[in-house]
């Protein structure tokens, strides 16, 4: 019999993680909240079709396609049962798998949006916070189950939507202790590089190559662009627009120079001088970074975008979003304009981690042990106790009579800072031992006064 093991990029979480994981989920949704936004679930997994060509030929190619389970009908069973050597040959069947797990929350999103247009109040602001799966090459940061905490409008073409989600950003990752920069991009800009380069149907190509800049460097980058046609001069252009550099303004103004009178040009400045503005009212812009390397990979992002990167950490993105003013459209529904953001949670943890800057009280959940000293002793704790859980004191009882010293252990292998001591001579004079394992503090008081014990 072999070893149990995991399938490679998912991971268990024991009750240390999962308390600092509940910790910035919590701290997510208390910012989504405060901003008005309101929860959705949708289910992890998709009809196939719904995921398809939605991520450009990268991103398909990271779906996990579920195998159809072939029991409602006896031709799906038999093709399932021999059909694995038509998967290996890498035919597209809809017999063998019509559903896939979810990619991201954007698209789910847009489909439930697509089929509840008629029931929905817009603007609709929905946050999401659930796991996702991508077939991608498991490494640091990056797995192949996570989850993401999405906040989404759609219905509205309002920038202000723009302005509010990175005030969310800042917010939640002021409330998190952890220092970030968040990068700026408008695919209209992009739109007018790829024209100023010869056609906006270059547009696909030069953002996929472009998004790839940090990981291979411009060289592979050139690379590309000279496998897709790119001549040496629109290079060049491109290399001008990757290599401007300066404050905010002294970048924007560089590149109105760059990119002269293109009219997607002029728009996308204009859109990304709005929300610079916004906030430096606010005092949040020395959080805000114009960023034109940034081109968020994705089809369906139409206008502002953006992406956010931990100071001083090894990561990649902990977040990342943007304008996709027709996604709904891909399911029968046009002209709902929409904006969101993601945070990447798996991420966060992990830099959170590196950074130490996990509260030293997220992990510290049961305050109280009482010990179990014999069956009346138990009987009395356990009133008491019950008492306590009712104030929201979060308390529990070693469950069998047990030495002094394996009680103990138990405390403190769970870090529970007080136990609760109830012997014959207690029990007797209605009195508990109360010890504090962090200071070694030990004090005897009347059950009665224990409700109002200063923990």
């Amino acid at each position: 019999m072999s070893k149990p093991s995991l399938p490679q990029g998912t991971r268990d979480f024991n009750a240390a993680v999962v308390y600092k994981r509940q910790y910035i989920f919590k701290t997510i949704q208390s910012v989504f909240e405060t901003y008005g936004f309101q929860p959705l679930e949708t289910p992890a997994m998709e009809n196939l079709e719904t995921l398809m060509g939605k991520y450009g030929e990268e991103g398909d190619k990271l779906i996990f396609k579920i195998l159809n389970n072939g029991l409602d009908n006896p031709q799906k069973r038999a093709a399932v049962e021999a059909g694995f050597e038509k998967i290996l040959a890498g035919k597209n069947n809809s017999i063998i798998t019509e559903r896939a797990l979810r990619y991201d929350l954007t698209i789910p999103f847009a489909r439930y949006v697509a089929m509840n247009h008629g029931q929905l109040s817009f603007p609709f602001k929905r946050y999401q916070i659930q796991p996702v799966w991508r077939a991608d090459r498991p490494q640091k940061g990056r797995y192949r189950e996570f989850y993401q905490c999405d906040a989404d409008v759609v219905g509205s073409d309002s920038l202000l939507n723009e302005v509010d989600l990175l005030a969310i950003y800042v917010t939640a990752f002021e409330n998190l202790q952890l220092p970030v920069e968040i990068k700026i991009n408008n695919r209209k800009i992009l739109l007018a590089l790829a024209q100023v380069c010869g056609g906006e149907e270059k547009l696909i190509d030069l953002t996929i190559a472009i998004d790839k800049l940090d990981k291979i460097g411009w060289d592979k980058v050139k690379e590309e662009l000279t496998q897709k046609g790119f001549t040496n001069e629109q290079q060049n252009k491109v290399q001008q627009y990757l290599t401007i550099e300066g404050t905010n303004a002294e970048k924007i103004k560089a590149l109105s120079i760059l990119l002269g009178d293109n009219e997607n040009g002029k728009i996308g400045i204009e859109e990304l001088n709005y929300v610079l503005a916004y906030h430096i009212k606010t005092g949040m812009d020395k959080h805000l970074v114009a960023d034109f390397t940034l081109a968020r990979g994705l089809n369906y992002y139409t206008g502002l975008i953006f992406e956010v990167k931990a100071l001083d950490a090894q990561m990649g993105s902990i977040g990342g979003g943007g304008r996709y003013n027709d996604l709904t459209s891909l399911f029968g529904v046009p002209n709902i304009p929409g904006v969101g953001i993601s945070f990447g949670v798996d991420r966060i943890y992990d830099v959170l981690e590196e950074k130490n800057l996990f509260p030293s009280t997220v992990e510290q959940k049961t305050q109280i042990l009482f010990f179990n000293l014999g069956d009346e002793e138990a009987a009395e704790a356990y009133g008491l106790m019950m008492t306590l859980r009712q104030q929201k004191i979060a308390c529990e009882i070693y469950p069998e009579k047990s030495k002094f010293d394996k009680q103990f252990k138990y405390a403190e292998k769970k870090n529970i800072p007080y136990v609760v001591i109830i012997g014959t001579e207690e029990l007797t004079q209605k009195k508990c031992t109360i010890k504090n394992l962090t200071t070694g503090k030990q004090e005897s008081i009347d059950f009665a006064a224990l409700i109002n014990f200063t923990w």
